[in-house]
C-alpha cells in the first residue's frame, strides 16, 4: 500500500511538473477571441479575433478582424468589419514581474473599416457598401492571465474598435 501511494505521488508530481508556465517570449503564437463592450463607430457588440507572433522577447506583430452589426428602427441595418495589423510591446521583463502566468502589453495597430448599411422600408430598399468605410487607428493596453500553459483570459482597453475587449487566449 505504501509503494502504491508513493508511486501515485511521484506520478502526480511528474504530471504537474510538465505543466510549466512561461511569460511571453520570442516565437510565441497568440490567438485572442473575444467580445467588445461598446463600439467606437456605430453600435452593436463587436466580436473579434487577433493573432500575433513573437518576433523578439518583447515585441509581437500580427493581425486582427472584428465584426459587429446593429439596427436602427426596423428599417436600417448597419454592418462594420474592421480588419488591420497590430503590434504589441510586452512589458513583463521591463517591469521585472515575476508572475509567470501574467503577460502585460501595450500596442498600436492600423486598419481599414469596411462599413455598409441597408434600408428596407417604406419607399423601397437601399444598400450602400461604402457608408463610413475608411482607415482606423487602434491603440490597446492589455493583459493576459494563463490558467494553463496554453490557455488564458485577456482584457484590453483602448481605442479603435471597442473601449473594452474581453475573451480567451490560446498560446501555441
Amino acid at each position: 500500500m505504501k509503494k502504491l501511494f508513493s508511486s501515485l505521488l511521484v506520478m502526480s508530481l511528474l504530471l504537474v511538473g510538465t505543466q510549466s508556465f512561461a511569460q511571453y517570449q520570442k516565437g510565441d503564437k497568440l490567438l485572442n477571441a473575444g467580445i467588445g463592450l461598446g463600439a467606437y463607430y456605430g453600435g452593436g457588440i463587436p466580436l473579434g479575433a487577433s493573432f500575433e507572433v513573437g518576433v523578439t522577447d518583447e515585441i509581437s506583430v500580427g493581425a486582427q478582424v472584428d465584426f459587429y452589426t446593429w439596427s436602427y428602427s426596423s428599417y436600417w441595418r448597419y454592418t462594420f468589419v474592421p480588419i488591420g495589423v497590430r503590434g504589441s510591446y510586452h512589458v513583463n521583463e521591463l517591469l521585472n514581474l515575476g508572475n509567470e502566468k501574467l503577460d502585460l502589453y501595450a500596442g498600436v495597430g492600423l486598419g481599414y473599416r469596411i462599413s455598409s448599411y441597408k434600408y428596407d422600408g417604406p419607399g423601397g430598399s437601399i444598400y450602400s457598401d461604402s457608408y463610413g468605410s475608411g482607415a482606423f487607428l487602434n491603440i490597446h493596453l492589455g493583459g493576459r492571465y494563463y490558467f494553463k500553459p496554453n490557455l488564458g483570459a485577456f482584457a484590453e482597453v483602448g481605442y479603435g474598435v471597442a473601449p473594452l475587449k474581453l475573451g480567451v487566449t490560446f498560446k501555441f
